[in-house]
């Protein structure tokens, strides 16, 4: 609930980036982003050996599992916080990732997470079905309870 009000605190301080010829860019917020070079430092080492293209076989309720998990959360976070700011800062914010290559990052980790065949597991009817669910076709619910 906090993310999108986080932007307006740097819409105050915008009109006094714009006046420098550099390129310039502002960092979201600062415990955000301390936390994600830390989970990215960690999940390099946890995807290290695995290439892009191929994917990592992560066991449900591991430690790595523990680890990824809070890495797409804070990603998600992330995102929550690009959403609300205006297009100017978005552009700002957008240029740190770049130089902190933290979007290069989430690729990559994506691309070795991404399961193969990202077959559906949940409920589902006994009788085979032609419409197999992946889930890019189902709602997933990430509520913590």
């Amino acid at each position: 609930r906090l993310m999108p009000e986080l932007p307006k605190f740097d819409d105050e301080d915008l009109k006094s980036y714009g006046d420098e010829e550099e390129e310039l860019a502002l960092s979201p917020p600062a415990a955000l982003m301390s936390i994600l070079a830390t989970q990215e430092l960690l999940l390099e080492n946890i995807l290290e050996c695995i290439p892009v293209g191929e994917f990592a076989v992560i066991r449900p309720l591991s430690d790595e599992f523990c680890l990824v998990l809070g890495y797409l959360l804070t990603w998600k976070l992330t995102l929550a916080f690009f959403k609300a700011a205006s297009s100017q800062l978005r552009v700002l914010y957008s240029q740190y990732l770049r130089k902190t290559k933290s979007l290069n990052k989430l690729l990559y980790h994506l691309f070795r997470l991404m399961p193969e065949n990202p077959v559906f597991s949940g409920p589902t009817s006994e009788v085979p079905s032609k419409d197999t669910k992946t889930f890019f076709t189902e709602e997933l619910h990430l509520d913590v309870k």
